[in-house]
């Protein structure tokens, strides 16, 4: 658990990702607004984190509109953080 804390706390896009979405379900683009960050950077954070099992998305069929939510472990490492 310690080495998900460490991988989130060494990127302030990972860590402020994790934050914006929190217990919530959240598209990309508000994703992006809520955490100030470039709408193209967070599709490569969202990746990241979903690589890592800390994100996940619920609807992954959808071509628009995918909604992503923090997995269990995600939630975990958030309130770590």
């Amino acid at each position: 658990m310690q080495n998900k804390v460490d991988y989130v706390n060494n990127s302030s896009y990972r860590r402020r990702v994790l934050k914006t979405i929190g217990e919530d379900v959240k598209v990309p683009t508000k994703i992006a607004s809520d955490s100030d960050i470039l709408p193209n950077h967070i599709s490569n954070v969202l990746s990241d984190l979903k690589k890592n099992n800390l994100v996940e998305c619920i609807n992954p069929r959808q071509r628009k509109g995918r909604l992503y939510r923090l997995s269990g472990e995600g939630l975990d490492v958030l309130k770590k953080l």
